[in-house]
């Protein structure tokens, strides 16, 4: 990433009076120097200090043996495509050192004995408004799914998504006529939710893998890339969603809830950043950029929406969350659109939502 598009702070006085101030040069990588006017602190934004080798080529190791290829083959990897002999044991020194925040650790033996590196994720171009590019962990959805069956559906949905039966034409809807059809552009008013910010695995992920980008242009798919191979938990990335007039008429019928984009054209369409399946619920994330500024409850609220019904789930499966590398927001989104009963008998509704939020 372009170090200056970020949202850079002192180290010291968390000011943004900031200037940059030289280059620190060490043997096989050089650092960007920031100068605080307000403080005089020089720091700067390295994620990991006293590295011979830079954060870029330790993350490429790291990402390559996650791919499923063994010590040695990451190591001529490398050597082949970063013109650089690494010693095994540094790479090893490595992984070790990241395993915490790159938990897909906890998967890799069983993942290389379903799949090769070089199909391990499924990968396919959409023409949807505009270029995107679909991706899929085979090993890890298969994993997860069995560990979580009731998620079955997903998983024919995901494979769904490569076939002709896939309705990408609808994506393309608005091409020309922006209607407000995308569900990134919808605002329209909800219940009150009760989000929660937190930090989370995603705020170290992200803060790792935007060192493997190099404009803004590229952060968005460098955190997914990073997350789909080195996350336990990510099995896809820029997931193609839409919300029917069926759907709209399933949620108008349902006690107890609302939907409120009546004035609203069908298809509504949009596009997940990360899915994951975690602590037995599918997990809808969005990257945003200084995501303490914005707060896209709707859009994220359409997304779990739009795939409960099509996976034919509750939508108290479902969570939602929005994130950067310094923030993480997540909610409920049932909590958005579902009256919850005041008297004393409640619903078997409601019994199982307050099961899931445990």
């Amino acid at each position: 990433m372009n170090k200056m598009a970020q949202k850079i702070t002192c180290k010291s006085c968390s000011g943004n009076n900031i200037i940059k101030k030289g280059i620190k040069r060490r043997k096989m990588q050089q650092t960007q120097r920031y100068l605080c006017k307000d403080c005089n602190t020089i720091f700067t934004l390295q994620q990991i200090k006293n590295k011979t080798y830079p954060i870029e080529l330790i993350l490429k190791a790291i990402s390559t043996y996650n791919l499923g290829y063994n010590l040695k083959q990451t190591q001529q990897n490398l050597e082949r495509k970063q013109k650089i002999k690494i010693p095994i044991s540094t790479i090893s020194s490595w992984i070790n050192e990241h395993k915490e925040t790159c938990t897909f650790s906890r998967l890799r033996k069983q993942a290389i004995k379903l799949y090769n590196p070089k199909n391990i994720i499924k990968k396919q171009a959409l023409s949807h408004i505009q270029p995107y590019a679909f991706k899929c962990h085979k090993a890890k959805l298969y994993i997860l799914i069995n560990e979580n069956p009731k998620f079955e559906a997903l998983m024919a949905y995901l494979e769904k998504i490569n076939s002709k039966e896939f309705p990408n034409h609808i994506f393309n809807y608005n091409k020309n006529n922006n209607n407000g059809q995308r569900a990134s552009q919808l605002k329209f008013n909800h219940l009150k939710i009760n989000q929660i910010q937190k930090q989370n695995k995603a705020n170290e992920l992200a803060k790792l893998a935007l060192n493997l980008s190099n404009s803004n242009k590229e952060r968005h798919q460098a955190i997914q890339d990073f997350f789909l191979i080195n996350d336990s938990t990510t099995i896809a990335a820029e997931v193609p969603v839409y919300l029917t007039n069926w759907d709209a008429g399933y949620y108008k019928h349902q006690e107890g809830f609302i939907f409120p984009l009546s004035n609203y054209q069908t298809p509504i369409t949009g596009h997940i950043d990360i899915l994951q399946i975690r602590n037995g619920l599918i997990h809808i994330l969005d990257y945003k950029p200084e995501a303490d500024k914005i707060n896209p409850v709707e859009q994220l609220t359409i997304y779990a929406l739009a795939l409960s019904r099509k996976l034919n789930l509750p939508l108290y499966y479902f969570k939602t969350a929005w994130f950067d590398e310094d923030d993480y927001f997540e909610f409920f989104p049932l909590h958005a659109v579902y009256k919850l009963k005041k008297n004393k008998r409640i619903s078997k509704y409601q019994q199982k939502l307050k099961m899931a939020e445990r």
